[in-house]
């Protein structure tokens, strides 16, 4: 029977402690990683840029929210 070593865990911003995992070479060049990050960006970008009103208007709701739990607690 294989056992599988458990791997540290970090936090992520979406607040998910669970899922697949998603292994990224350890040994990719400058260039590979540069490469990873301008696509990144990229993306987070056109994403940004056609949901633009409807982000600010959730990040709006999210910081009241919190705002008011923190009124409560």
């Amino acid at each position: 029977m294989v056992r599988s070593t458990p791997r540290k865990t970090y936090p992520q911003p979406s607040g998910l402690n669970r899922g697949i995992d998603f292994l990224i070479d350890a040994h990719w060049t400058p260039e590979q990683a540069l490469a990873v990050v301008e696509l990144l960006d990229d993306l987070r970008n056109r994403i940004w840029n056609h949901y633009q009103s409807s982000l600010f208007e959730l990040l709006r709701q999210n910081i009241q929210t919190e705002c008011r739990r923190h009124r409560h607690a």
